[in-house]
């Protein structure tokens, strides 16, 4: 009889103590479950740099490769991202897969991507990561040598599969692209609709689906796990005030992730630039919740958004001992403690997002001679027109427009909305 249950890859975890940087294990076993392994040992080395061989001391390595054979480990994943020879010379001692931090999140982002874009986002950091380290086994295909009868064609396979993953990549940055394009006019659909963006950001498992889930009722997939979620999600989030707003869930963050998984979401994460406001969600429970903070604003200021304004909102208040000992590492942004399990302080947000939303869009009235057309059609183009008239002087509108596109009006055609706007000075 056949065991239907499939056995878990089991995982040795191990890291270098570096002058300038602290082992976290914790985090790293996080990742190893979230991949699907078990964690069945853990190493951990003080050195002053890693060993350019092998990474770990010499001692070390034998000291992995008897506790690979006594716990039966399949793979030895290390906490850092390491050189091909330092991969292969590891799996040559220790006799497992040797993974690094950087292939582990990419793995986790291949298992989570659920549609086509995050699917061809995940393999263009595949194909990346990949495309330096085949010089790490470019002597395996090789017979190079001086003599006649030496050289085999092993030098022109690696050339080949070397250009077989540039035309790949091109190719999937070009689907890319179109797909990018289609969100830009989705993008400005929402703009004209009157619908100001809002993106959720933060650190892995901070709770930033549970958070949307609770604001929005939009039963996406939500998990206590780190990267449960990839592909962003939109929906319409109605404020106090009446105003609506499209609030997007993006991608979690995490310490060092990995650039080419940057640069391959980097079209997704554009939703992040283009936002009006920013939500940075932290896990108020989290005793690391100021390191993690410092990764997100990494990443922001990567994308060039980090001078965007945000509102902190501190989740997961229900698992706080004494919530009113909690202090907030830092004061730059308002914030708010909230729990998107319990819904406490989620009407309270609502009305912190209202209050902080800059450039609003405005109901404003222009009144335009017949001979104005290009203006008209800026205006259907850039705004919602709610309503239009056509009178004997010439055609009167009722848009929904913000700031910067009456400003942008005024200064491209002259324009000035003659009601709606309380200083048509702020205009020009």
């Amino acid at each position: 009889m056949l065991n239907s249950e499939i056995r878990k890859d089991r995982a040795i975890i191990a890291a270098l103590e570096l002058p300038n940087q602290a082992a976290d294990l914790a985090e790293l076993a996080a990742l190893v479950d979230a991949a699907g392994a078990e964690v069945v040992g853990e190493v951990v080395q003080g050195r002053a740099r890693p060993d350019p061989a092998t990474y770990f001391g010499s001692g070390k390595v034998d000291e992995i490769a008897q506790l690979v054979v006594a716990t039966e480990a399949t793979m030895l994943v290390v906490d850092s991202e390491l050189a091909p020879s330092q991969i292969r010379n590891l799996e040559e001692q220790v006799e497992v897969q040797v993974l690094d931090r950087s292939q582990l999140i990419i793995d986790i982002f291949a298992q989570r991507a659920r549609t086509y874009e995050g699917r061809l986002q995940v393999e263009i950091a595949q194909l990346a990561y990949a495309l330096p380290r085949l010089t790490g086994r470019g002597t395996e295909m090789s017979r190079l040598g001086a003599g006649i009868g030496t050289r085999g064609p092993g030098e022109s396979k690696l050339e080949y599969d070397r250009r077989r993953i540039r035309e790949r990549m091109r190719e999937l940055r070009k689907e890319v692209e179109e797909i990018k394009r289609h969100r830009e006019l989705l993008r400005a659909g929402r703009v004209r609709r009157g619908h100001p963006l809002v993106s959720l950001v933060g650190y892995t498992n901070a709770g930033k689906s549970t958070l949307l889930n609770a604001l929005t009722d939009a039963d996406i997939f939500a998990a206590d796990m780190l990267f449960a979620t990839l592909d962003p999600t939109t929906r319409v989030l109605a404020l106090p005030d009446g105003q609506e707003v499209a609030i997007t869930d993006t991608v979690g963050f995490i310490s060092r992730l990995p650039h080419m998984l940057v640069d391959a979401f980097h079209a997704t994460l554009e939703e992040v630039q283009e936002s009006d406001l920013l939500i940075h969600v932290v896990d108020a429970a989290n005793i690391q919740l100021r390191e993690q903070m410092d990764s997100v604003q990494e990443v922001l200021e990567e994308l060039k958004a980090a001078d965007k304004q945000q509102i902190i909102v501190y989740n997961k208040a229900d698992l706080l001992a004494d919530k009113s000992l909690f202090q907030p590492p830092y004061n730059k942004h308002p914030w708010i403690l909230v729990s998107a399990t319990t819904g406490e302080g989620l009407a309270e947000l609502k009305q912190l997002v209202a209050e902080h939303l800059p450039d609003a869009p405005l109901r404003v009235t222009y009144c335009l001679p017949h001979s104005r057309g290009e203006v008209v059609s800026w205006l259907h183009r850039q705004g919602e027109v709610v309503e239009q008239e056509y009178e004997a002087d010439g055609v009167r509108l009722l848009v929904d427009l913000r700031y910067a596109q009456i400003r942008q009006a005024a200064k491209q055609f002259s324009v000035l909305p003659i009601e709606g706007v309380a200083e048509p000075d702020d205009a020009e």
